[in-house]
């Protein structure tokens, strides 16, 4: 499923920004108490702007938390496939899994979210620009959520070969993409001297054993970015989605660092990389 919609900003162009350092997060899940933890770190750190890349319901619990604590930090947000299908009523996600125990899951996910998320939280979601783009340090970015050219395109470390990345980038027209949706940081400069950035996901951590949150922190005077590993009360959470009855699943990934849903997408590497 690709979802379209009319009517919205395609591209938010914010011009030339100054070199000050920046942060990209990925989908905060519903994760207040990460996303929350994120924001203070990154501020803490000297973000002078911070940007969300989408998707930030699903998976967790309270989505009506998400959008006061971007708003409360000045958060810059764009619409992942999440936030699209909520704000025109899709019946899924629209996340781009084919396998049936991945899609099984992400009905639950969705399902939950949809049933908390309010008329005027869908109306602020169909506000936000699908792509955020700026001059940096004379380099041109492009944020997006999957790809620049599909909100929920898996883009893989393994599996991008860096023609297809240059390419990508070239289409773009960037310096540098920055995009999120598969949950796994990485980045890689590209031999024409472009780069792309996965900047991984706040609210489900990527697969490590490590129950810190991620994000991708680009200095000043650099375009390659730091990954900080930010500890956050991940028990609490996992309280929080039990009282909310979400499945054992989903409990036990924040309660361990190890992905036990939506595995089957995974590249052979990355899948090796996690336990199950």
């Amino acid at each position: 499923m690709i979802i379209a919609r009319e009517n919205a900003p395609r591209t938010l162009d914010l011009g030339l920004l100054s070199g000050d350092t920046i942060a990209l997060l990925g989908g905060s899940y519903s994760n207040h108490l990460a996303l929350r933890a994120v924001l203070e770190n990154a501020r803490s750190r000297g973000a002078a702007r911070i940007f969300c890349l989408g998707d930030l319901g699903g998976f967790g619990p309270s989505p009506g938390r998400i959008q006061p604590l971007l708003e409360e930090f000045g958060v810059l947000t764009l619409a992942g496939n999440y936030d699209l299908a909520l704000a025109s009523r899709q019946p899924d996600c629209g996340c781009g899994y084919t396998h049936p125990d991945d899609n099984r899951f992400a009905r639950i996910s969705y399902d939950h979210t949809s049933r908390r998320t309010t008329d005027p939280e869908r109306a602020w979601l169909d506000g936000l620009p699908g792509a955020i783009r700026f001059r940096r340090e004379g380099r041109r970015y492009h944020l997006c959520h999957g790809s620049p050219r599909r909100v929920n395109e898996f883009l893989w470390e393994s599996a991008a070969s860096d023609a297809f990345l240059t390419r990508l980038a070239s289409d773009a027209g960037a310096d540098v993409v920055a995009c999120t949706h598969t949950g796994l940081p990485w980045t890689r400069p590209l031999p024409d001297g472009s780069r792309f950035i996965n900047v991984g996901a706040v609210g489900r951590p990527p697969n490590d054993g490590d129950r810190a949150a991620v994000y991708a922190l680009l200095p000043a005077g650099t375009h390659a970015p730091e990954f900080p590993r930010v500890p956050y009360d991940h028990e609490a959470l996992a309280v929080e989605m039990e009282a909310e009855g979400l499945p054992a699943e989903f409990v036990e990934t924040i309660r361990t660092g190890w992905w036990t849903t939506c595995l089957e997408i995974l590249p052979a590497k990355e899948r090796a990389r996690g336990r199950f």
